[in-house]
């Protein structure tokens, strides 16, 4: 690993309404690269509330780390709020401009699309929200995770492990990722085969995105309008 490589400051971004398990799966990878320390950023240090039901600490305020060596940016439905907030945009603008690895998880990609940080760039996020990646100039790829150049983004929430895995394989070798896995005893075996679209069937899919209309009824028109205000024009 040359020194160029070397990672010593990862920064999730926290924020309202963030789906948990796309920060804290990575989070519990990447915390064990050697030589690295996690945090955990948003405006202030109270509580943040995730989809999940619980709240999560922030450990760092924006100003405290405007130049992380890692940016990961995880999804959820907070994430056109956080596209509307200017400080929390300008944050992941900024940490994003000279970190040596940005990175993000399911629709943590529309984050950094929206900070003018993926145009042109190959990602991948959530099956459910992979064709709006293009509204920010993006170049949608179907895969697990998706690496270009120092870009790296993974799919829909689980993928966040597999993307953490492989970061840490590029960035400390295999051997170190392995025993993370070991370590962590990610050897997964779902008791049901239906984690894509493909394998789920029309039924199931339908049932989803009914599910997450509820839930975010205005979420594509929101997005659609954040990426307009923002001077992207939609392919």
């Amino acid at each position: 690993m040359s020194h160029d490589n070397r990672i010593e400051s990862i920064a999730f971004l926290l924020f309202p309404g963030v789906t948990q398990l796309d920060l804290t799966g990575p989070a519990q990878v990447l915390s064990r690269l050697p030589g690295a320390r996690v945090h955990l950023v948003w405006e202030g240090l109270d509580p943040v509330p995730t989809d999940a039901g619980f709240s999560i600490l922030p450990t760092t305020r924006f100003a405290d780390l405007p130049h992380p060596d890692l940016l990961c940016i995880p999804g959820g439905m907070g994430i056109t709020d956080v596209i509307n907030n200017d400080a929390a945009l300008g944050w992941v603008q900024q940490a994003g401009a000279d970190a040596k690895w940005v990175t993000s998880v399911c629709t943590g990609a529309l984050i950094l699309g929206a900070a003018g940080l993926l145009q042109n760039y190959s990602a991948t996020t959530h099956w459910a929200w992979h064709e709006h990646l293009a509204l920010f100039g993006a170049l949608p790829v179907h895969a697990r995770s998706v690496v270009d150049r120092n870009r790296m983004t993974g799919g829909g929430v689980t993928a966040g492990i597999d993307f953490a895995l492989a970061l840490v394989a590029r960035l400390a070798g295999d051997d170190v990722a392995r025993t993370i896995q070991l370590a962590l005893e990610y050897d997964p075996a779902p008791p049901l085969d239906a984690g894509s679209p493909d394998k789920a069937g029309a039924e199931i899919v339908a049932n989803y995105k009914a599910r997450a209309d509820r839930l975010a009824p205005n979420r594509v028109a929101d997005l659609k309008a954040a990426a307009a205000r923002l001077g992207f024009n939609a392919l």
